[in-house]
């Protein structure tokens, strides 16, 4: 990857500056004959790296200078050259010259604009590198032009400017401190913000008890200036803390560059052809964030080479390039970022998956021949689970991608997914706040009880009327937008007891509602009901004690205004619980009487909530399920497969499902396939298009009730 030159610079001159400054020192202890061997070392030390990072950045001059005087200290440093007054003098020469270059370089910025290294100065540092004279002789200045100065105009004397650094170092520890400070000034600004609250409800404690109308109006004046100073602060302490963040940002580069060499020593130590391409480096994380980055890198790379990428005779067989592809990318995603390690190997062998998780008893062989797609490459973040047969340097220990999601998940607030394609490579993609030193909160409560959400994985705030909610699968469902969502009240999923009071009254219009956040992991989504939303604003998220770290749910703690410690829920974990509940009153109401044989169907559609809850309701009466995810995909596996029914939602990327069902009856084998159109759309016009392109059957979903759909494939089915 070509290196940006300029992005380096201002990093590459204050380095530079400090290793002159040690250079000076070095020198002014060797010239008191009070250095030591370790002393001269260190000399060399900053010399060498003068010279290894203006190579680099391919600052010639610098480099040929620093190179020239790391050959002096080091026949120094070897005891073949003895120091004096003279080599003194020309040592203090070359690390001058060095800081005069370094600065034309801060000026401008540019490699083009370095002179050439003083051609003397290198020769003279040559010879006494070899033991001969070490003398330089000082620029001589131009001849005097033989003109007499006019008596009545003064000779100026010559102007001295000091050069002060553009920038400041700066302890990182200190840094740190810095930003927790102030996350802390900013989460605690909630505490001025209760102050107000509670001035609030002082004056309508006036009011409303008739006292002196001058009192409360004097409050009413103090309560608004209040206002008014609280949001002020607030901006102020906004902007404040958004600047200091950003002095702790740093570019991706840190991380790709040497992952992307890695991945080259990696490929030739199993004799595999790797071409490793960056892209999106220079998106910035906050330091905190990268720190953690690492691991996870390192450890999907090493997955990438040995398990996704083939050896070239492997590739070349199956008509690909014998050099494999291995890509890191980054791109910014709103509050996120995404971070994809992908390669264009063979893909997740998902049978080999099942396999191994059978053997190693993660799953019984009737369970892991029952499991959808997503739910087997799920399997791979198995604390122990690898398919590999034998360990090796590379893999084989079965670690490493439960650290992985470990890592994003837990430590990292972010999420993990997956997507293999048969014989075309795997993408895993991290998605990451920008920052955790502070981040959005929406506080809720349920049953009285106060809980966090972090905004990165809210995607809406809704009331609907409690007729809206639906029995799908044996468990509850509202539809949002043409998708079914999964709809499970908190307290049922925390297991918080009902008979909790509420500290004030809900309104009529309230009461006749439901309160529901939707949150979103990937590609799926929750409705989680609560009882009210208590605030939103920027927080500080504590880490938890560490007796209880082992809580899935929890990732964390804020304090409120009125200093209470409320607990951050984790939404990746509240899906996963929530899609275990579900699954488990699937196989609970699995007493429903099966087909007459197991058919199998194709549900097309592109929530991938809605194929899910379709599938379960599917299942629960015997039929045989394939997923698709739009119309294209859906007529693909169409065509490749033998379905007895098909059914489409209408809205989809690629292909609609009028589209898919048109197509589909032109095709022989289904010119009499049972299609049934499932969508949002009621309106008649809609339902008479399905009719004539060949439906058999059209069902709203806002009207959709499982045992019609299972009625109505019976009918069609026979």
């Amino acid at each position: 990857m070509a290196i940006d030159v300029k992005k380096f610079i201002i990093r590459f001159v204050e380095e530079a500056r400090d290793h002159i400054h040690r250079l000076h020192g070095g020198l002014t202890a060797l010239e008191a004959g009070s250095a030591d061997p370790e002393s001269i070392n260190a000399i060399f030390r900053s010399a060498h790296t003068i010279k290894g990072s203006s190579r680099m950045l391919k600052l010639g001059p610098i480099t040929e200078t620093a190179h020239k005087l790391e050959d002096v200290m080091e026949a120094l440093r070897a005891g073949q050259l003895q120091f004096s007054p003279l080599l003194g003098q020309l040592l203090y020469r070359a690390v001058d010259a060095l800081a005069a270059l370094v600065d034309k370089l801060a000026e401008t910025s540019d490699s083009a604009s370095l002179p050439p290294a003083d051609a003397s100065l290198c020769e003279a540092l040559a010879q006494a590198a070899l033991g001969k004279a070490a003398e330089v002789a000082a620029p001589v200045p131009a001849p005097a032009l033989a003109i007499k100065p006019v008596a009545s105009l003064p000779v100026p004397a010559p102007e001295v400017k000091l050069k002060t650094a553009e920038t400041v170092r700066v302890r990182l520890s200190k840094l740190d401190e810095l930003i927790k400070l102030m996350g802390e000034v900013v989460s605690s600004h909630a505490r001025m913000r209760q102050r107000l609250v509670d001035v609030r409800g002082i004056e309508r404690e006036l009011v409303d008890s008739a006292a002196d109308p001058h009192a409360a109006a004097s409050l009413h004046r103090f309560a608004q200036t209040l206002k008014d100073d609280v949001q002020a602060q607030e901006v102020l302490m906004d902007e404040l803390h958004d600047k200091t963040l950003l002095m702790r940002m740093l570019p991706l580069a840190i991380v790709f560059e040497p992952a992307a060499r890695m991945v080259r020593e990696l490929a030739r130590s199993v004799g595999k052809q790797v071409e490793c391409v960056v892209t999106g480096a220079e998106i910035e994380l906050d330091r905190q964030m990268i720190d953690k980055l690492s691991d996870p890198i390192i450890h999907l790379i090493r997955n990438g080479i040995d398990h996704g990428l083939e050896s070239p005779e492997k590739r070349t067989a199956a008509g690909k390039a014998a050099q494999g592809r291995l890509s890191l990318s980054a791109r910014q995603d709103g509050g996120w970022v995404v971070i994809e390690v992908s390669d264009d190997g063979g893909g997740i062998a998902l049978a080999a998956v099942r396999d191994k998780a059978v053997k190693k008893g993660f799953v019984s062989a009737e369970k892991a021949a029952a499991m959808a797609d997503q739910e087997v490459i799920d399997l791979i973040f198995l604390p122990g689970f690898s398919t590999n047969n034998i360990i090796t340097d590379l893999s084989g220990r079965g670690v490493g991608m439960d650290v992985v999601k470990q890592c994003i998940l837990d430590d990292l607030q972010g999420s993990v997914s997956v997507e293999t394609r048969p014989g075309a490579g795997t993408t895993f993609a991290l998605r990451l706040p920008l920052s955790l030193a502070v981040m959005r909160v929406l506080l809720v409560e349920v049953n009285g009880l106060p809980f966090g959400f972090t905004a990165q994985y809210v995607a809406e705030l809704l009331r609907v009327p409690h007729e809206a909610q639906l029995k799908v699968a044996e468990r509850k469902a509202v539809i949002i937008r043409n998708e079914f969502v999964p709809l499970v009240p908190l307290a049922e999923l925390l297991h918080i007891p009902a008979h909790r009071a509420r500290p004030h009254a809900v309104s009529a219009t309230r009461a006749k509602d439901m309160l529901l956040l939707v949150l979103r992991v990937r590609n799926e989504k929750i409705a989680v009901q609560v009882d009210d939303l208590l605030d939103e604003r920027d927080m500080v998220i504590k880490p938890l004690p560490e007796h209880l770290r082992k809580l899935p749910m929890v990732s964390g703690m804020v304090t409120t205004g009125k200093n209470e410690l409320v607990g951050v829920l984790h939404a990746p974990a509240l899906l996963e619980a929530a899609r275990r509940i579900r699954h488990a009153a699937v196989r609970a109401g699995d007493e429903t009487p099966a087909v007459a044989r197991p058919y199998n169907v194709l549900v097309v559609d592109d929530s991938l909530n809605t194929r899910e809850i379709e599938k379960d309701v599917l299942e629960a009466y015997g039929y045989r399920v394939t997923l698709a995810e739009d119309g294209l995909d859906g007529l693909r596996k169409a065509m490749d497969g033998d379905f007895d029914a098909i059914l489409t939602d209408v809205e989809m990327p690629h292909m609609d499902g009028f589209s898919l069902t048109a197509r589909l009856r032109q095709e022989e084998k289904y010119l009499s396939t049972p299609i049934v159109i499932i969508t949002s759309r009621e309106k008649e016009e809609d339902k008479q298009r399905g009719v004539q392109v060949g439906a058999d059957a059209y069902i709203v979903k806002g009207d959709f009730d499982q045992n019609r759909l299972v009625d109505t494939l019976r009918a069609l089915l026979g």
